[in-house]
C-alpha cells in the first residue's frame, strides 16, 4: 500500500468514527451535527477542491463536481447523515479504484524493472561504473552476479545462467557461455561474464520494451473510446435532468421542495459515470499486464480487441515456422557406412563458411584434423573437390550438388527430397550416398496451429520466398490451409492486401513473420506480429505485437487473453449502464433512496473495478475455456 493510500485509510477511518457518533446522537442534542461535519471533512474535504480546480481547467462536469453538488444538495434540504454517507462511501470506493489500478500496474511495474541503472566498462584495464548511454558498440563490459545486463551484446569471456523472465516470460535460466548472444534486461545469476557490446542502449532489447509498454496506453481501443465519449455527453445530460427533476415538478405540480431537491441528489450520485470511466481501461490494462506475464507485448490496448476478432493467420516461413537454421535430416550411405560418409563430408568442406557446409559439421560433431586436408578446389554453383590424406592414402572427394556429380559424369541413386537440399558425396569415380540438409521446423509450431485452429482461427497461411514445392511440403506436413511460394518482399505485401480483401467484415487478419523482408508486410496486416528474439530490429518496429519468447504457441495466449478481456469489458459496460438507468429511474420516481444511490455509484464501481482485475489472471484454465 502506497503512502498516499495509508493516508486515505486513516482519513476514512477517522470520517467513519465521526459519522458513528453522529448516528448514535443524531436528533438528541443539538451539537450532533458537529461530529457529521468533521466526518464530511475528514472524508472528502479535497473533493470540492478538485471540482474547483477542473472548472478552472474548463471541466465543469467530472464525478468530483456531481459528488459535490449532490452532497452540498442533501445538506441544503438537512440531510446531513445521507450527504456525509455518501461522500464516505465514495472515497472509500476511490481507495478500491486506487488499489486496483496498482495491483494492475503490478506487472508492468516489474517489467520496468529491467531498466539497468548502470554498466562496468572496461577502460585500460580497469572497471568503472558507467550510465548505459556512455557505452558504445565494441566496449567491453562486465556483469556480475546479481547484475542486470545493461546492454546487448556477446559473451568473450565466462559462462552463467541468466533470468530472462522479464523478457521472455520464460522461469528457466538461460545458459549463455562464450559466443552467445545475450540481450539486456537479463539478471546474471551465477557467474562473472565479460560481453562484448553490439548495440547502443537507444537499440538495446531494454530499451525498445520500455518504449513499448510506455506508449502502449497511448493507443486506445474502440470501447475505451467509446467510454470517453459517453462520458462527454453523458455527464452535462444527467445534471441538466437532475436540475429540472429538482425545480419542474414543484413549479407545475406545487410538490415540496425538499423531496424533489432530495430525489434530485439522488439521481446525481447515482449517475457518476465512475464505473464505466475506470473499470474499461482498467480492463485492457489488465489485459496489457496478463500479455506480458506470458512474454507477449502488445503496442496498444486496441490490439487486444483486434486480437479477440482473429480470423485469418498469415505466416512467413523460414525463421517463423521453421528455425531458419540448416540440419542433417537424412543420411543414405551406398558403398559406406553413414558415419563414414558424414565423416568425409565434413572434412571435404571444413574450410566452406556455407550454412550447408555449416549444418555438415555439426552433425559430424567431431574436431577435425586440419593435416589431413589437402588441396582444396570450390567449383562455384557446383560444390567442392578435395584431397584428403589418411593413414590408408590419399582420397580424391568430390562433394556438391547433382549437376557437380553429372560434370563428373557419376550415377547417383536415389530422389532429390522436396522439401531440402541433397549434398552427394563421391570418391574419384565412385558414388559414395547423399546427405539431406534441411530447415527444420520449429519445435512448438505443430502446437501453435492446433491451438489457433482452437481458438477458432479459420485459415492458416504461408508465404515464403523458397519454391512453391518447397512451401507446398512444409505446408503439407503442418496441415496449413493456404501455401503460397516463391514471393519476393512485395508480393507478399500483395498478397496479404489480396487477403484483406477477401476476408469476412468484422473479422481481423494477423502476419507473424521476424526478418527485415517482413516490416511491409507486418506494418500492412491488421495485426503485425513479430518474433521478438530471433527477429530482426525491423520487424518489431513494424510489428503491433511482439512475442519475446520466439514461441508461435503464445499466439493462443494472445487470442484467450484478447477475448477474456473483450468479455470483461463488455460485462462492466452492460452491467454498469443497466444498474445505474435502474436506480436512475427509481430515485427520479422516489421509490430509490440516497443509499440505493450510493450503491449505483460507489458498489457498481467496485464491484466493476474487482471483475477488471480478472484480466490480470490467465493461466491453464483460461486455455481450456473460450
Amino acid at each position: 500500500m502506497t503512502k498516499k493510500q495509508k493516508k486515505m485509510v486513516l482519513r476514512l477511518a477517522a470520517s467513519a468514527v465521526f459519522f458513528a457518533v453522529g448516528m448514535i446522537f443524531e436528533g438528541k442534542n443539538s451539537w450532533y451535527l458537529v461530529p457529521f461535519i468533521i466526518s464530511y471533512l475528514a472524508a472528502g474535504y479535497d473533493v470540492p477542491l478538485r471540482a474547483l480546480r477542473s472548472m478552472r481547467t474548463g471541466q465543469f462536469f467530472d464525478e468530483n463536481f456531481l459528488m459535490s453538488l449532490a452532497t452540498f444538495g442533501a445538506i441544503g434540504i438537512g440531510a446531513m447523515e445521507e450527504a456525509v454517507g455518501v461522500m464516505l462511501f465514495y472515497q472509500i470506493g476511490e481507495l478500491f479504484n486506487d488499489y486496483a489500478v496498482n495491483k494492475s500496474r503490478k506487472s508492468i511495474t516489474e517489467l520496468m524493472d529491467i531498466n539497468p541503472e548502470y554498466a562496468n566498462l572496461i577502460i585500460d584495464g580497469k572497471e568503472e561504473q558507467v550510465d548505459p548511454y556512455e557505452v558504445q558498440v565494441g566496449d567491453i563490459i562486465v556483469v556480475r552476479p546479481g547484475e542486470k545486463v545493461p546492454l546487448d551484446g556477446i559473451v568473450i569471456k565466462g559462462a552463467a545462467g541468466l533470468d530472462t523472465k522479464a523478457l521472455t516470460g520464460e522461469s528457466m535460466p538461460a545458459e549463455v557461455t562464450e559466443g552467445d548472444e545475450v540481450l539486456s534486461g537479463s539478471i546474471n545469476l551465477n557467474s562473472v561474464l565479460e560481453i562484448q557490446v553490439t548495440k547502443l542502449f537507444d537499440d538495446s532489447t531494454v530499451a525498445k520494451i520500455l518504449e513499448l509498454v510506455e506508449n502502449a496506453s497511448s493507443r486506445k481501443a474502440k470501447a475505451e473510446n467509446f467510454i470517453t465519449r459517453f462520458a462527454r455527453v453523458y455527464t452535462p445530460a444527467v445534471v441538466i435532468l437532475a436540475v429540472i427533476l429538482a425545480v419542474a415538478p414543484p413549479l407545475i405540480f406545487g410538490g415540496s421542495w425538499g423531496t424533489w431537491i432530495y430525489r434530485a441528489c439522488s439521481f446525481l450520485v447515482v449517475s457518476c459515470p465512475c464505473a464505466l470511466v475506470i473499470s474499461v481501461p482498467l480492463s485492457f490494462f489488465g489485459g496489457l499486464g496478463a500479455a506480458s506475464r506470458q512474454g507477449i507485448l502488445l503496442k496498444g490496448s486496441n490490439y487486444l480487441e483486434s486480437m479477440a476478432s482473429l480470423d485469418t493467420v498469415v505466416f512467413d516461413k523460414t525463421g517463423t515456422l521453421t528455425t531458419g537454421k540448416f540440419k542433417v535430416t537424412g543420411i543414405e550411405a551406398v558403398s559406406v557406412s553413414k558415419e563414414e560418409l558424414l565423416e568425409l563430408a565434413a572434412y571435404g568442406e571444413f574450410h566452406s563458411n556455407h550454412p550447408i557446409a555449416q549444418s555438415v559439421k555439426e552433425a559430424y560433431g567431431k574436431p577435425v584434423d586440419q593435416t589431413k586436408i589437402g588441396n582444396v578446389e570450390e567449383v562455384a554453383g557446383y560444390g567442392i573437390r578435395a584431397e584428403l590424406l589418411f593413414e590408408e592414402g590419399k582420397r580424391s572427394l568430390s562433394v556438391g550438388n547433382k549437376r557437380l556429380m553429372e560434370q563428373l559424369g557419376i550415377a547417383v541413386s536415389g530422389n532429390e527430397p522436396v522439401a531440402g537440399t541433397t549434398l552427394y558425396v563421391a570418391e574419384d569415380q565412385s558414388y559414395l550416398g547423399s546427405i539431406t540438409i534441411s530447415d527444420t521446423i520449429r519445435e512448438d509450431v505443430p502446437v501453435a496451429l492446433k491451438g489457433l485452429k482452437a481458438a477458432g482461427v479459420k485459415k492458416l497461411i504461408m508465404l515464403t520466398g523458397d519454391k512453391q514445392e518447397v512451401g507446398q511440403a512444409v505446408g503439407e506436413t503442418l496441415g496449413l490451409d493456404e501455401v503460397h511460394g516463391g514471393l519476393l518482399p512485395g508480393d507478399k505485401v500483395g498478397k496479404v492486401e489480396e487477403l484483406l480483401r477477401k476476408k469476412e467484415k468484422g473479422t481481423m487478419l494477423a502476419f507473424v513473420g521476424d526478418g527485415i523482408n517482413d516490416a511491409p508486410v507486418l506494418a500492412r496486416a491488421d495485426v503485425g506480429i513479430a518474433m521478438g528474439g530471433i527477429g530482426s530490429d525491423a520487424a518489431v518496429e513494424a510489428a503491433d505485437v511482439v512475442i519475446m519468447t520466439d514461441e508461435p504457441s503464445k499466439l493462443t495466449d494472445i487470442i484467450l487473453i484478447a477475448r477474456k478481456t473483450m468479455v470483461i469489458v463488455k460485462q462492466n459496460i452492460v452491467f454498469a449502464i443497466g444498474v445505474k438507468v435502474l436506480i436512475l429511474i427509481l430515485s427520479a420516481l422516489g421509490i430509490a433512496t440516497m443509499w440505493a444511490a450510493v450503491f449505483g455509484d460507489v458498489g457498481v464501481s467496485v464491484l466493476a473495478i474487482l471483475n477488471a482485475i480478472r484480466a490480470l489472471r490467465y493461466g491453464k484454465k483460461d486455455e481450456k475455456t473460450d
